[in-house]
C-alpha cells in the first residue's frame, strides 16, 4: 500500500514484483555510476589547464567508447529479458479470473465456477467506513487464494482500460474485442490496491481495483457464500 511522501515502490507481494525491484536497483546503480563518471570527466575537462594534442585522433578511445556501452547495455538487457519471460509465463494456474473493464467499473467472473461473477464499483467518499481509503475502496473485492498461481483474463466492454496492481507487479491492457492474459502468485496475505491505468474517459480515476489474498480455506468459504447469494 502506498503512503504519503513515499519515494520508492510499494512493498512486493509477488515473486515477479520482487524481481522487478531488484532489476530497478540494478539498473539504477548502473545509471548512477555512469552519471558520476560523466560528471567527473566534465569537471576535470573544465577545470584542467592541461591539453592533449593527440586527443583528436585516438583509436584506443574509439574502441573503448564503442565496446563499453555495448557491455553496459548487455548487463541491463539480460535481467530485463529474464523478467519479461517470467511475466509472460502462465503455468498450470489454480484459478482463472476474467476482469472486464467498463466505463467506469470492473466486473469479475470466476470461470472455474458456474455463477460466481460480480461488478466492482468504487465506494463513494461519503459511504467510506473508518480505515478505508478514499478513491481506492470498492464494494466488491477480487478475492483470491494466496500462494497459488492465478491467471487473469483481461478485456473491455467499451473503450481501452488497463488492469494494474503495483504491489503484484501486474499491468495488462484491456482492449475491446481482445482477450489478454497475465498471471501472478501472491506471496503473502493482504489487500492490494490498483487503478485503471489507461485514460478511459471522464471518470477514469474512479475505477479502482482491490485484490484480497487470503488462505485457501478462507477463499473456499467466501466462494461458497458468494455462490449461495447468486
Amino acid at each position: 500500500m502506498a503512503h504519503p511522501s513515499q519515494l520508492g515502490f510499494q512493498d512486493a507481494a509477488s515473486p515477479v514484483m520482487e524481481e522487478l525491484l531488484h532489476f530497478h536497483d540494478h539498473a539504477l546503480m548502473i545509471v548512477f555510476l555512469i552519471s558520476t563518471l560523466v560528471l567527473y570527466i566534465i569537471v576535470v575537462m573544465v577545470t584542467t589547464k592541461l591539453t592533449n594534442k593527440y586527443i583528436l585522433d585516438s583509436q584506443e578511445i574509439e574502441i573503448v567508447w564503442t565496446i563499453l556501452p555495448a557491455v553496459i547495455l548487455i548487463l541491463i538487457a539480460l535481467p530485463s529479458l529474464r523478467i519479461l519471460y517470467l511475466m509472460d509465463e502462465v503455468n498450470d494456474p489454480h484459478l482463472t479470473v476474467k476482469a472486464m473493464g467498463h466505463q467506469w467499473y470492473w466486473s469479475y467472473e470466476y470461470t472455474d465456477y458456474e455463477n460466481l461473477a460480480f461488478d466492482s464499483y468504487m465506494v463513494p467518499t461519503q459511504d467510506l467506513s473508518p480505515g478505508q481509503f478514499r478513491l481506492l475502496e470498492t464494494d466488491h473485492r477480487m478475492v483470491i487464494p494466496m500462494e497459488s498461481p492465478i491467471r487473469v483474463l483481461v478485456s473491455a466492454e467499451d473503450v481501452l482500460h488497463s488492469w494494474a496492481v503495483p504491489a503484484l507487479g501486474v499491468k495488462m491492457d484491456a482492449v475491446p474485442g481482445r482477450l489478454n492474459q497475465t498471471s501472478f502468485i501472491t506471496s503473502r496475505p493482504g489487500v492490494f490496491y490498483g487503478q485503471c491505468s489507461e485514460i478511459c474517459g471522464a471518470n477514469h480515476s474512479f475505477m479502482p481495483i482491490v485484490v484480497e489474498a487470503v488462505p485457501l480455506e478462507y477463499f473456499e468459504n467466501w466462494s461458497s457464500l458468494m455462490l449461495e447469494d447468486a
